[in-house]
């Protein structure tokens, strides 16, 4: 944050004057008006204000972790925690990676640039750079994924999830203006990064950037992928044979690049829980060691290139922990592994998940987004994705990337987090949940390793299966509105303008992209022509760094994308298969009903009406009144809502003549014992076809109102998907 002449001027004196000022030695004790109570004293007097409620019930939060989280921590939480007296960047590195934290180098700021053609990518690269942006973060393209040209690759392939990227062309229109040197690269490779890497790495040796002055990850993650998509354009042995050719390079040509990248974000959006995440996180890091090992790869040569990619979820302090703990077990597990005393160098990066995320007043996006870089920087990342509040149902605009980009800037510059180091530090409740998470993510990590490690884990579906088990759980209590998902399941914006879904046009991109590498390829001589298929032949006959090398000469001569994976994967066929973890998100069933409502409204011009009966006046009970047309307004239901009445014939005229299907009895409780069961008669006997309702839990009268004509109650246990669902259905907006 810039300070004003004066202010700074200010600030300097008071420093100065308060520096020549000694501390007092002596004075009141001021603490001593107020004895410190102990923790049994504070429960007795805890116990007294909830009234026979029982404590464990209402002061104890039981996470998705199986965490029970007290209300209340002291010094004996810790008493017995290992490592709380390390300084950061030492030992278990539970106070951070670096001694010096944010001060000497903040994080990067590494937003995604998921744009299908070079031209698209560059622009948003130069402006994002110019803005802040310090990292470019680079999804690639299905088609670009699977090492396919994209004339050789299904339109929905070509610019899906990225950047299409097949030719040494492409990687310079790409990074026009960028000089690679000066700004870090995380480019997301899938499975293997090789062929991929091999087009940068060109790029770079045709300007003359040597490649020992690169930074950034060029990400091979195997593993990752298979949970995503249950498959790979590889085999597993051949992605590992990639993996370590790749690490080897750069261990000699390239030490500020990673190459092995651990990437949590398909168990995190399939609803993993915090310790889940970590498990498998330290399970494919330690697989990846043992495979690079195998391959003549020491593990200390290989830690330095290591990345890891977590994502942050809106349990602010179990996040903080997580990012905390990964840093601690991991260095355990490494320990474990090499039976060396070492402290390896961890990279972190963190993306927002989008497991949370709403289509529906998405602008609150923007604060759960927030939130989540705010634990990312507290928990210590090395660099940092914000989502745009947009990201997930279209290509984030310049406004949208603004704000994301925005959110870190204001984290460094004006809460000035850069200026702290570790600030969770010595929480005591921060610091029993960072030992707690970890102990748990350890105890699953233990597990997978007596299976056989993360690769059998997944052929096993051990973290399908978990992550699912734990999806079922979130929903229900979405379902019921446990957990709120605010202008979702609860809090709706019934008279939002929803802002357009805008997809691409993956067959004019296709279309773009195959035209180009055409070009490409009829714009090289013969003696070029000849010169690429050496180079591939090369690469035929190369191993480890060698083939890196040849993969290189075969981009600067002119080979495509396709053309590189096909000769360092000639005679490999992928070899395993498993089911992919569930992504989806949270809002999903209830979008699904506001979708269809929105989509009734369009082919029948108003949206599902339901009549909310109001009896008596309405201010008397303004809070059952406006919580009964919220959750209504929730399934897309347009409430009628603007009368109250005063006699059961007039709301029941009205019901009939409102055209709803559906009318909701809505009074005090006092007020029902008079009026529910003529008023249910009465509408019946109107129009039989007609749903009735009423707002409230119903008691010792749900029997006799259920008679009178009552279909269903309303209330803070209801079901509110299911209910809905059913009240659609009745609406024949559902089939």
């Amino acid at each position: 944050m810039r300070s004003s002449p004066c202010y700074d001027a200010a600030r300097t004196v008071m420093t100065t004057e308060s520096k020549n000022q000694p501390l007092p030695s002596e004075g009141p004790d001021i603490l001593a008006d107020f004895p410190k109570p102990t923790y049994e004293e504070w429960r007795a007097e805890a116990e007294r204000l909830l009234k026979g409620a029982p404590f464990e019930k209402k002061l104890i939060t039981r996470t998705p972790e199986g965490i029970e989280l007290q209300p209340i921590y002291n010094a004996s939480d810790i008493a017995n925690i290992p490592g709380l007296g390390e300084a950061p960047g030492t030992g278990s590195q539970l106070r951070g990676s670096r001694a010096s934290g944010y001060l000497r180098k903040p994080w990067e700021v590494s937003q995604e640039l998921p744009y299908a053609t070079p031209e698209e990518f560059n622009a948003a690269a130069l402006a994002d750079l110019a803005r802040g942006q310090t990292e470019l973060n680079i999804p690639l393209d299905l088609a670009t994924l699977h090492g396919r040209d994209p004339d050789a690759a299904e339109s929905g392939e070509v610019g899906a999830c990225g950047l299409s990227l097949a030719t040494l062309a492409d990687a310079e229109r790409a990074f026009s203006g960028v000089e690679l040197p000066r700004v870090s690269v995380y480019l997301h490779a899938g499975a293997s990064a090789l062929p991929a890497a091999a087009l940068l790495l060109a790029l770079a040796r045709k300007r003359g950037v040597s490649t020992s002055h690169l930074r950034g990850c060029l990400e091979s993650d195997p593993l990752g992928m298979l949970a995503w998509k249950g498959s790979l354009p590889v085999s597993l042995g051949r992605a590992y044979d990639e993996m370590a050719a790749l690490t080897r390079f750069a261990a000699t040509a390239a030490p500020g690049l990673q190459t092995i990248a651990i990437n949590t974000q398909p168990y995190h959006d399939a609803a993993a829980t915090a310790t889940q995440e970590l498990a498998f996180a330290l399970a494919t890091g330690i697989e990846y060691l043992r495979q690079l090992e195998q391959r003549g790869i020491a593990i200390e040569d290989a830690l330095p290139h290591v990345r890891f990619s977590l994502c942050a979820g809106s349990h602010f302090f179990m996040e903080v922990a997580k990012f905390r703990a990964l840093r601690q077990v991991w260095t355990q597990a490494v320990r474990a592994l090499t039976g060396e005393d070492i402290t390896p160098p961890i990279h972190l990066h963190v993306r927002t998940g989008t497991y949370n995320k709403t289509i529906y007043d998405p602008y609150v996006n923007m604060l759960r987004t927030t939130t989540e870089a705010f634990s990312a920087v507290v928990g210590g990342c090395d660099s940092l994705h914000v989502g745009p509040f947009d990201e997930i149902f279209r290509l984030p605009d310049e406004f949208s990337r603004r704000i994301a980009r925005n959110t870190q800037i204001i984290l460094a510059e004006e809460c000035e987090l850069t200026k702290v180091i570790d600030p969770a530090g010595g929480s005591y409740y921060v610091e029993w949940l960072t030992h707690e998470v970890g102990k748990r993510a350890w105890d699953i990590f233990r597990e997978i390793e007596k299976e056989g490690g993360m690769s059998v884990a997944l052929a096993k579906e051990i973290p399908q299966k978990a992550s699912a088990a734990t999806a079922a759980m979130r929903a229900a209590n979405v379902a019921k509105r446990r957990t709120i998902i605010v202008g979702t399941n609860q809090y709706p914006n019934a008279g939002e303008k929803l802002p357009e879904r805008n997809l691409p046009d993956y067959a004019a991109i296709r279309e773009k992209r195959a035209r180009q590498v055409a070009e490409f390829r009829n714009s090289a001589s013969t003696e070029a022509d000849t010169r690429t298929l050496e180079s591939l032949n090369a690469i035929l006959q190369s191993e480890g760094a060698a083939a890196v090398e040849r993969a290189i000469e075969a981009a600067l001569g002119g080979a495509t994308i396709g053309e590189i994976a096909r000769a360092l994967r000639g005679g490999d066929e992928p070899d395993v298969k498993v089911n992919p973890v569930c992504i989806h998100r949270a809002a999903q069933p209830f979008e699904r009903l506001r979708d269809a409502s929105a989509e009734f409204a369009r082919t029948h011009g108003n949206p599902p009406l339901l009549f909310q009966a109001n009896i008596g006046p309405s201010r008397t009970y303004r809070m059952r009144a406006d919580w009964t047309s919220a959750f209504f307004e929730v399934g897309g239901f347009k409430v009628l809502n603007a009368r109250d009445f005063d006699t059961v014939e007039e709301a029941a005229r009205a019901a009939a003549e409102s055209g709803a299907t559906i009318a909701c009895i809505t009074s005090t409780d006092d007020t029902y014992a008079e009026v529910v069961a003529p008023l249910a008669r009465a509408i019946k006997a109107a129009n039989s076809g007609i749903l009735v309702l009423v707002a409230g839990a119903p008691g010792d009268n749900e029997a006799a109102w259920r008679e009178a004509g009552v279909d269903e109650f309303v209330n803070v246990r209801s079901d509110a998907l299911a209910l809905l669902t059913n009240l659609l259905k009745h609406a024949k907006v559902l089939s």
